[in-house]
């Protein structure tokens, strides 16, 4: 009997489950998509569904998203060449590009790099759309090809915009796409020199099963578009969504493919913005840009202190001036306090533009070193105009509104003050001292307070009177005359 033959009265193999030659060879040729939960936060990839995530801990973030088995041939960094040692690599084509908007050139390290991939983020409606369609004009009138490429609006919205800010540039082309496939093909065809994908989060694979969006289509997406513009030095800008809670929609591994992501900031009920770089591999990550809403789009602000300071009011207790440094450029913002008794059992410690946790440690520094009683006080901080202030050189501006508030005492309209306060209640030294006080010189402060350890190494001199203070309690008595 042939090993093909079955015997009457049995069955053959594979009604068993048993697969044979014959359909092993068939279940190879076939991709039989499989389904896996995908953590839309952090990427974690799960067989069945769970409420928590095990890899960032958020509940109801997994998503089921739909994988096929077949293998697809990817474009990738693969250039062929030999290894070579770095004295001998050229460099071609690696001169920046200028965007004619000296703010936005700021941030990105001093103008736009061939071949780099750019993320930016930002609020619905904060400016994201606007602001690229103004660095597009910029760059297309110096004679650059610039595609622009919109899953979101049809060519004649972005006319409609175009038109309001004055925009009509033959070398600005406009193209309504999603699918990355025909992405790339029109890129092939057109060779542009910048690239702008608006958003990244509407755009798909048809190679993919998952829906766009997911966690699987935006870093698939977000990683062919860095190989393209890698291998063709295409400058590229990619508007990416946020989430409720500020961050860039999808996985954190899509802001450590990107080279530079720039979140675009500000309160969409008031007209400034600030464009700030949270990773920037050919530029500084402490510049910032400030922008103001207008009519016809997003206007420069070169001095934003003046701007910021324009409204002092004198004679208004918990206001006091600062000098915070944002990259190489100084800043001057005004501190407001407020301190009121209050008859809870636990009284607020309320900020705004400032750290929550350093207001605790200061108001902790006071009570113990100044023997000032502020546990039955609610306290509130703003920093003014919706600026936000991390460096620790705000903390003497800080401490200083809160005892004016507290004993209704108003500072002088001309002190300003810089310098970090240590556990023992020492003003610990702030970098760029120079460059900070040549700023509040040309506003007009007349008056400053300033780190003794800082006052030692000053060369400069300048048209104001300058104390140096060693200790909080030296601050607040020089402060209150």
């Amino acid at each position: 009997m042939s090993h093909t033959e079955t015997v009457k009265g049995t069955l053959p193999l594979s009604s068993f489950g048993v697969r044979t030659h014959r359909n092993i060879n068939k279940g190879n040729n076939m991709a039989k998509p499989k389904s896996v939960y995908t953590c839309q936060g952090c990427g974690y990839q799960a067989p069945s569904w769970l409420g928590r995530c095990p890899g960032c801990g958020q509940w109801n973030t997994l998503a089921e998203e739909m994988i096929t088995e077949a293998l697809v041939q990817k474009r990738g960094l693969q250039t062929g060449g030999a290894p070579c040692p770095l004295p001998e690599i050229t460099l071609q084509n690696c001169r920046r590009i200028s965007s004619q908007i000296e703010e936005f050139d700021r941030v990105l390290g001093g103008g736009t790099v061939p071949g780099s991939l750019v993320l930016i983020g930002g609020d619905p409606g904060i400016g994201k759309s606007t602001l690229l369609l103004q660095t597009c004009n910029g760059l297309a009138l110096q004679g650059v090809r610039v595609l622009y490429i919109s899953g979101e609006e049809s060519p004649q919205q972005i006319k409609l915009r175009a038109q309001r800010l004055n925009i009509c540039t033959p070398n600005l082309y406009i193209l309504a796409e999603t699918a990355l496939e025909s992405m790339l093909a029109h890129l092939d065809a057109f060779r542009p020199v910048i690239l702008v994908v608006d958003s990244i989060q509407t755009s798909y694979s048809t190679q993919m099963q998952s829906a766009p969006g997911s966690v699987s289509q935006v870093r698939e997406v977000t990683a062919q578009l860095l190989f393209y513009s890698k291998l063709h030095h295409v400058a590229t800008f990619i508007v990416g969504h946020v989430t409720k809670d500020g961050a860039i929609a999808g996985p954190r591994t899509l802001e450590h493919i990107v080279d530079t992501v720039l979140y675009l900031e500000g309160d969409r009920y008031q007209s400034y913005r600030i464009l700030r770089a949270v990773k920037n591999r050919f530029g500084s990550t402490n510049e910032i840009g400030v922008f103001e809403m207008v009519e016809g789009g997003l206007a420069e602000i070169k001095n934003p202190s003046q701007l910021f300071l324009a409204e002092r009011s004198e004679g208004i207790s918990g206001a006091v001036a600062i000098a915070s440094l944002e990259g190489t450029r100084p800043i001057l913002l005004e501190v407001q306090a407020l301190v009121s008794p209050t008859k809870m059992a636990m009284p607020r410690r309320s900020t705004t533009g400032v750290d929550s946790n350093r207001l605790s440690l200061i108001t902790a520094v006071m009570e113990k070193r100044l023997g000032i009683y502020l546990q039955g006080e609610d306290i509130f901080i703003n920093i003014v105009s919706g600026m936000k202030v991390d460096e620790p050189a705000a903390d003497l501006g800080i401490s200083c509104a809160i005892i004016s508030s507290f004993r209704n005492h108003p500072l002088d309209h001309d002190w300003i003050v810089m310098g970090e306060i240590g556990l023992g209640g020492e003003i610990r030294g702030v970098s760029s001292l120079e460059t900070r006080l040549k700023e509040a010189s040309k506003l007009g402060f007349k008056r400053a307070v300033v780190p003794r350890g800082n006052l030692e190494k000053l060369k400069v001199n300048l048209p104001m009177e300058i104390h140096g203070v060693h200790l909080l309690s030296e601050a607040i008595e020089l402060l209150a005359g």
